[in-house]
C-alpha cells in the first residue's frame, strides 16, 4: 500500500495538537505539520523539537509546511534548518519566496509546491522552472488539486511531472475548486488523479481534504488508497505529455 497521511492544517487548521490527535486512532503512517502563518511557526517548532522521537516512532514520513507570510525569509529559513538537518522535508510555496537564494540552505528538504490558479506563480511547469534553476536542489511537492484545477484535462498535470518529476518528493492530494478550496474527493477528481496513479503511490501522499472526524479521516484515507492503487496501461505514459 501507498505511504498516505494528512495535514494538521486540513483537518484542524493551526491547531496542530488537535490534528494530531484526530489522527492518533487512525492508520495514517505520514503527517505533514502546518504551519502556514508565521504566527503559529514558534509554538510548532517548540513541539516538535519536544516531540520529534515520538512523532518518528509513529510515522513513516514527516514533513512541515512553512507559512506563506513571513516578511523575513532570512529569519524563516534560519527557523527551519533544524527541522530539515533532521530530514523533515520544508514544504513552501513559490509564490511566497521572493528572496529565493535564501532557500538554498535547505538543499533536498525544499519541497517547492505547485500552485492553484489564484497565485501568482508556480502554476506551471513553465513558472516553476525559474525556482528550480535556482535551487538546483530542492525537490518538488506535486499537488494534484492544484495541477487539476488549473488545467482539468491534467495535461499540465503531466507536463511538471514529465519535467521534475526526477525531483518528485511527496504528493498534496485532495479536490480544489475554482476558488482554491480544498475538499474531500469527488468521483471526478479521483477519476482525474487515478491516470496518474503510477507516478504518485511512488512517494508519501499528504492529504488536505478538511475533512473533521474519525470516519471522515478513514473515508478520506480508503478513498486515497484506492486512487493510488489504480495502475492502467495508460498510467505508464502519464509523465510524457503530447
Amino acid at each position: 500500500m501507498a505511504t498516505v497521511g494528512f495535514s494538521t492544517g486540513a483537518i484542524a487548521h493551526g491547531d496542530f495538537e488537535k490534528g494530531l490527535r484526530l489522527l492518533a486512532s487512525s492508520h495514517t503512517d505520514a503527517v505533514e505539520l502546518s504551519a502556514l502563518r508565521t504566527v503559529e511557526l514558534a509554538a510548532l517548532l517548540t513541539a516538535m523539537t519536544k516531540r520529534m522521537s515520538d512523532l518518528r516512532h509513529r510515522y513513516k514520513y514527516i514533513s512541515f509546511h512553512a507559512p506563506t507570510d513571513s516578511e523575513n525569509e532570512e529569519d524563516l529559513v534560519d527557523r527551519l534548518q533544524g527541522l530539515a538537518d533532521q530530514g523533515v522535508s520544508i514544504v513552501a510555496h513559490p509564490d511566497a519566496m521572493r528572496d529565493v537564494p535564501q532557500w538554498r540552505r535547505l538543499k533536498d528538504m525544499l519541497c517547492i509546491e505547485n500552485m492553484d490558479s489564484r497565485k501568482s506563480t508556480g502554476r506551471t511547469a513553465k513558472e516553476l522552472r525559474p525556482f528550480f534553476a535556482q535551487l538546483p536542489e530542492a525537490r518538488l511537492c506535486f499537488d494534484v488539486g492544484h495541477a487539476k484545477q488549473v488545467d482539468p484535462t491534467m495535461t499540465e498535470a503531466s507536463r511538471i511531472l514529465s519535467e521534475f518529476g526526477d525531483r518528485l518528493a511527496q504528493v498534496h492530494m485532495s479536490e480544489v475548486n475554482g476558488k482554491g478550496k480544498h475538499f474531500a474527493m469527488s468521483f471526478i477528481a479521483r477519476r482525474a488523479f487515478e491516470s496518474l496513479a503510477e507516478v504518485l503511490s511512488r512517494v508519501p501522499v499528504i492529504l488536505e481534504s478538511p475533512v473533521r472526524d474519525d470516519a471522515a479521516i478513514r473515508t478520506e484515507i480508503d478513498v486515497a488508497q484506492s486512487v493510488l492503487a489504480h495502475h492502467p496501461k495508460t498510467s505508464r505514459t502519464a509523465m510524457e505529455p503530447d
